[in-house]
């Protein structure tokens, strides 16, 4: 598995425009001409290059031959090949997201991926907001830290969860945040995981993660019973040679104990990349 992070300024905005008239199709194109303010369509931009860079180099295919469809729910994924890819198997799966000037981008080639990226300066009325969307326990646990930086993280760290548990779905918004729940460590580290009603994956890995300082992302993929999985974390637009990160993931995160009793297991686990 590989995550890319990838700030919006490590592409010049002239260089980001060239490729973006090279690679991406023609509602892609569509798509960035529609945004009002020149910092979102940025974002879209850079977010989308990546995608397709990122893809290019492990399916082995140029970056303008990716065929991206949409679901009826609106995730992307690649068009398979008949033949298989150029580089090898007939699956990648990948997922985006942006936020704050940054875009995290995850791609496996077994299973399905979800990412979720957001940065501490959200507005304390959205994150009340945001909280009111999760459940009883859930909010009673955020509410326990302090009004400010420690409820932020506690809000933010849950929202990331489950944003990437549900893009993993394929089902977004779609689903109701207060159906499923989780258990965090109040330090870092899914203690527990109760899915909604209609999971059929069973077990789930769960990966907290601070790759600079106040972006916090997240990352979901279904558990299997292979060798325990690692990531490689690459920081930059993939034309970079710096080395990647690798960062184990945790076990599968257990069902919640029952009532009265604690979380049994070793927390999902959190890793702070080096900026």
């Amino acid at each position: 598995m590989k995550l890319w992070l990838c700030p919006n300024d490590a592409l010049p905005p002239a260089v980001t425009g060239i490729l973006a008239s090279h690679w991406l199709d023609e509602r892609e194109r569509a798509t960035a001409a529609r945004f009002l303010f020149e910092r979102d369509r940025r974002q879209y931009l850079v977010a989308h290059t990546l995608v397709r860079r990122a893809l290019a180099l492990e399916a082995g295919l140029g970056e303008a031959e990716l065929v991206i469809w949409r679901s009826s729910r609106g995730r992307p994924f690649l068009q398979p090949l008949p033949g298989g890819l150029p580089r090898g198997g007939g699956h990648l799966d990948f997922n985006l997201s942006h936020a704050g000037g940054y875009s995290l981008l995850g791609i496996v080639r077994r299973q399905r991926v979800g990412v979720d990226v957001e940065c501490l300066d959200r507005e304390a009325g959205a994150l009340e907001t945001i909280l009111t969307t999760f459940t009883p326990a859930e909010q009673h646990w955020a509410r326990q830290a302090p009004p400010g930086r420690q409820r932020d993280r506690r809000v933010l760290r849950l929202w990331t969860l489950k944003e990437a548990y549900s893009k993993a779905r394929g089902l977004g918004l779609g689903l109701p945040f207060d159906e499923f729940a989780f258990t965090l460590d109040d330090d870092r580290g899914v203690l527990a995981f109760r899915p909604p009603a209609d999971d059929t994956a069973g077990r789930w890995r769960f990966l907290e993660l601070e790759p600079v300082p106040d972006v916090l992302a997240a990352v979901a993929v279904p558990a299997d019973d292979g060798p325990l999985p690692h990531l490689e974390l690459h920081q930059g637009f993939p034309w970079d040679r710096a080395a990647p990160h690798t960062i184990a993931l945790p076990a599968p995160a257990p069902a919640p104990a029952p009532v009265g009793g604690a979380p049994h297991g070793s927390p999902g686990g959190t890793a702070t990349a080096p900026a």
